[in-house]
């Protein structure tokens, strides 16, 4: 049985989603900057696509900048956030993705740049007293916390984090490439003036985006000179916000169903397992992540190799500790293993997991 649990890199296409697109593909190609006819459809397909993601955010259409993805995104809310405010001092957390955490140190190179890190517990959780402190400690402020963590699922609790930032008046970002389309985001009432998204993590196509801007916080387009938008791509994204919004609650219950059948699974398999972060408990991590930390066995491939030859997809289990778990303090990850879920996911392929995973063990002790 093949079995695909790697949806926090990227999730299957909706066939919905694929439908919406091909009239751009195939039918109506033209450029949205041109004068005429096709030019005209087209333009008209990414003013409307922008009013229903904005409509579904309850934001601004013109706060919604389409991009390739969530880290040009970042990297533009970044670069805004230094260039247009003059921000000289950064708040976030070592547990960024890595199109933040590499950004923030070249921009540290490039320019007079503090950046600070929020303390955490060994599971991963902000102290957000200490966001407190250094917000007023400090002036020209730009904090940068995900909303859910990428590896271990970590949810933060954005909605507090950006009330300290208006009170202490710091620019907000958070990259929501994990909770776009999972979580209901109201720009309107939260405090952010960034917010990231990427469709292919929604059943959305590869290789696009957008950027949320608050009115008011000036930013910097990615590139020089006009480019070509991507149209089917941005019809998608819509098209895939839409059926998220609309499944978002049904799809919670199911994709948390199987979460925790597998935290059951597993547990019941292998006594000694247990879960990194905060990922194996239900009120503070996203459903759709499962970072599990395995028993050692003395297998000669990694365990994500293993899973590779049943026809399991999973992420981690490989080479060095991720910066993530190094932040944790797991010295060694080559037994962690991180399973995502999805929507086209069953109860059937996590039995089959669990079984394969067990499979090893008896192995071991035969």
């Amino acid at each position: 049985m093949k079995v695909y649990l790697d949806n926090a890199a990227s999730t299957p296409l909706d066939r919905e989603v694929y439908n919406a697109m091909t009239p751009y593909l195939l039918d109506q190609y033209g450029t949205p900057s041109t004068h005429h006819g096709y030019g005209r459809d087209a333009k008209a397909a990414v003013e409307i696509s922008r009013v229903g993601i904005a409509k579904l955010l309850n934001a601004s259409p013109e706060e919604i900048i389409f991009t390739s993805g969530a880290t040009e995104a970042d990297n533009i809310a970044i670069l805004s956030a230094v260039n247009c405010a003059l921000i000289d001092h950064i708040i976030t957390t070592p547990f960024e993705h890595q199109a933040v955490l590499q950004s923030l140190n070249a921009l540290q190179r490039k320019h007079d740049i503090r950046i600070s890190y929020i303390r955490h517990d060994e599971r991963g959780n902000l102290d957000l007293n200490h966001l407190e402190y250094l917000l007023r400690t400090n002036t020209r402020n730009f904090v940068s916390v995900m909303h859910a963590n990428n590896e271990i699922g970590n949810l933060n609790d954005i909605e507090t984090i950006g009330r300290l930032c208006e009170k202490y008046k710091a620019l907000f970002h958070t990259d929501a490439a994990q909770t776009v389309g999972k979580y209901t985001h109201d720009l309107a009432n939260l405090n952010v003036n960034f917010l990231a998204a990427s469709a292919h993590k929604f059943h959305g196509p590869k290789g696009i985006g957008f950027l949320y801007c608050r009115k008011g916080t000036r930013h910097i387009s990615g590139l020089n000179g006009q480019g070509t938008e991507n149209v089917p791509g941005i019809v998608g994204i819509s098209k895939a916000l839409a059926i998220a919004c609309e499944e978002m609650e049904a799809q919670h219950i199911k994709i948390q169903g199987l979460k925790n059948r597998m935290i059951t699974q597993l547990s019941e398999l292998l006594p000694t397992v247990t879960f990194n972060g905060n990922s194996g408990i239900a009120a503070k991590s996203i459903s759709s992540i499962l970072n599990v930390n395995l028993p050692h066995t003395n297998m000669n491939r990694s365990f994500a190799q293993y899973l590779d030859e049943h026809q399991i997809a999973a992420s981690g289990g490989q080479g060095a500790p991720s910066h993530v778990l190094k932040a944790l303090g797991i010295a060694n990850n080559a037994e962690s293993i991180r399973f995502s879920f999805s929507k086209f996911n069953t109860i059937q392929e996590i039995d089959h997991v669990a079984e394969v995973i067990a499979s090893v063990y008896q192995t071991v002790a035969a």
